[in-house]
């Protein structure tokens, strides 16, 4: 009996170290596994296409980041992953470098998003993304609370929210008065 394995490799490039890694995993796989790669994307390191350079170029134009984001599956959803990388690439071209950033996101479970911020934390310290720690904002939702328009009806979660913006505002001209962005307001 042949098992057939679909194989992804991570990486959209063509010339990835995981690629060559997964040439010499099927060469030295048992005669009964036969492996197809399961492609993800095309190569496009060498010219990226139009949505990500105007990616890159809204992120140059501002002074800071906020990142809202749900968790899927415990981690990053993959559209956000997937513009961080865009945003982070080529290398010496990091969109992210010394930007204020900071992260909240809401869930209807207990936890909120405490897993997805974790995962994006540790993303953006590696792109040297300038966070805010503190504080943390794992925001349970309801629509109970939350309405269609954005209108908040429980004064304690109005308040946190209010005061984790001022707390973000406060972060973004620490961080621009030691590190000030070119082109930016604050330059």
């Amino acid at each position: 009996m042949v098992y057939n394995v679909g194989y992804f490799v991570g990486s959209l490039s063509s010339t990835s170290i995981n690629r060559t890694l997964a040439r010499a995993l099927i060469r030295l796989a048992p005669e009964d596994l036969a492996f197809t790669e399961i492609p993800i994307r095309e190569d496009h390191d060498a010219d990226f296409p139009p949505e990500a350079r105007a990616l890159k170029h809204a992120i140059a134009s501002k002074d800071a980041v906020l990142f809202v984001t749900p968790e899927y599956n415990r981690s990053i959803p993959g559209g956000l992953k997937n513009a961080i990388d865009w945003a982070s690439r080529p290398w010496g071209e990091n969109s992210f470098d010394h930007i204020p950033a900071a992260v909240i996101g809401a869930s209807i479970g207990q936890i909120g998003t405490a897993v997805a911020q974790q995962s994006l934390r540790g993303v953006l310290s590696f792109c040297n993304a300038r966070q805010m720690t503190a504080p943390e904002a794992y925001v349970r939702f309801s629509t109970d609370v939350f309405a269609e328009d954005g209108t908040v009806s429980d004064s304690k979660t109005e308040d946190f929210l209010r005061s984790y913006l001022l707390e973000f505002r406060e972060h973004i001209q620490r961080v621009l008065t030691v590190i000030p962005r070119p082109g930016s307001a604050s330059y």
